[in-house]
């Protein structure tokens, strides 16, 4: 009798000893998953950042950028499309982790928000209707100039004594009524201008020269600062390959 427990425990242990080892064989490997990260845009300013007609999908070469540093850097990526006030405020709260929107690097912002290492330059240029010979720059600038609210050209434009600032949500809704001849000019970055104009070479003109230096970064939300080293580096890697040139050339036309 004894002899036959014995028999029963010896089959109990081999028995638990080959399930344990199904069971470890049959588990899945873990594998790395992309970090979930918001990033918010404000859609309304073409070549960078504005929803496709028909697919309804944002597009832009910022959003072109991004979508390579997230690939390089293994980040699966939520674009939200947000107005251009809230999205500052936004930042600022830490409501998204990250926002591209043609966003300049400013000593203001910079108290507000972390930013990435400045992946494009531009600055400020006035444009006109087409047969106005009145405004031939930034230096004789006067009457109602659009712009888009709380951007830089805002900051500029409240500058000039004989210009009014008359801000815009959309930068388009800007252009439209200068073409309108609602507004005297637009004072907007230049490859944003550049973009309207050639699409209304016989409505408008630039006029003068870009009056100001400035650098676009990519923002991220205080104390995320493992994301911004992400951006970062993935910013460097894509640079170095070529990409933000070719996303130049896609978009600057």
């Amino acid at each position: 009798m004894k002899r036959l427990l014995w028999f029963l425990v010896i089959g109990l242990i081999i028995s638990s000893l080959i399930l344990t080892s199904c069971s470890s064989s049959s588990t899945p490997t873990p594998t790395s998953t992309a970090t979930k990260i918001v990033v918010a845009t404000d859609a309304t300013w073409p070549p960078f950042e504005s929803v496709n007609e028909q697919t309804k999908e944002i597009e832009g070469m910022d959003i072109d950028i991004f979508k390579a540093i997230a690939e390089n850097q293994n980040l699966d990526v939520e674009f939200k499309n947000v107005a251009w006030d809230p999205l500052l405020a936004g930042m600022a709260q830490g409501m998204y982790d990250a926002a591209i929107s043609s966003i300049t690097i400013t000593e203001d912002r910079q108290k507000d928000m972390l930013f990435s290492d400045p992946y494009f330059e531009a600055g400020q240029i006035v444009v006109v209707q087409v047969n106005n010979n009145t405004i031939t720059g930034k230096d004789n600038l006067a009457g109602s100039v659009a712009v888009q609210l709380g951007t830089t050209g805002d900051i500029e434009v409240q500058k000039i004594a004989a210009a009014t600032s008359k801000p815009y949500d959309d930068i388009g809704l800007a252009f439209q009524d200068l073409m309108n001849g609602q507004v005297d000019a637009v004072v907007c970055d230049n490859p944003v201008a550049m973009q309207y104009v050639g699409k209304n070479p016989d409505k408008l003109k630039i006029v003068g020269a870009v009056f100001t230096s400035e650098y676009y970064g990519i923002a991220v939300a205080k104390g995320k600062e493992d994301l911004l080293n992400k951006i970062n580096a993935g910013l460097a890697a894509i640079k170095s390959e070529g990409v933000i040139d070719q996303a130049a050339a896609t978009w600057l036309k």
